[in-house]
């Protein structure tokens, strides 16, 4: 496909249809279509994560790693979608146990996205699995003290977050 107005849209168009089937539960069928269109379109970022999310949901992690790199290293996704693909990235590379890269990679994406709960915990999760498990309580509890809509954790704010900065203190 060149970049003709006609090719962009049939490009939306089956990409369009490859996610509605992911969505309605033909994950199959969506990942083979994916594929067959990233093949087509190898710089386009947007199949690339969509390819690899597919791929993802049906538990061929492996297979996705390298949809991921593709989308990351492109440009043209939306904000929420390279969050998306630094999440699903990260959480991969744990899956695999490349734990090391999945703590590099989503430092730098909980950089980018402070905001983002799911990023941190998935963060946590990688930081534990490579030993710093100081680290990853931290940011745990730092999360559950921002986040927590329970009254008694709401109450103990102050306090929980004193001992996430300093989880050896005593007093």
């Amino acid at each position: 496909m060149n970049d003709s107005a006609p090719a962009r849209e049939e490009r939306d168009r089956l990409l369009a249809e490859a996610v509605a089937l992911r969505a309605g539960g033909a994950r199959e069928e969506a990942r083979e279509r994916l594929v067959a269109l990233a093949a087509r379109l190898p710089g386009d970022a947007e199949v690339a994560y969509q390819t690899a999310w597919a791929h993802d949901v049906l538990g061929r992690e492996a297979e996705a790693v390298p949809h991921y790199e593709a989308a990351l290293a492109g440009s043209g996704l939306t904000a929420d979608d390279r969050r998306g693909a630094l999440l699903g990235l990260g959480s991969t590379y744990r899956t695999l146990g490349r734990y090391e890269e999945a703590v590099a990679l989503l430092e730098g994406a909980v950089d980018a996205f402070p905001e983002d709960g799911a990023l941190r915990a998935f963060l946590a999760m990688a930081l534990y699995n490579t030993g710093r498990h100081h680290d990853s309580v931290r940011l745990l509890l730092t999360l559950v003290a921002e986040t927590s809509g329970d009254p008694s954790v709401r109450a103990y704010r102050p306090a929980i977050e004193h001992y996430a900065r300093d989880l050896d203190a005593i007093g």
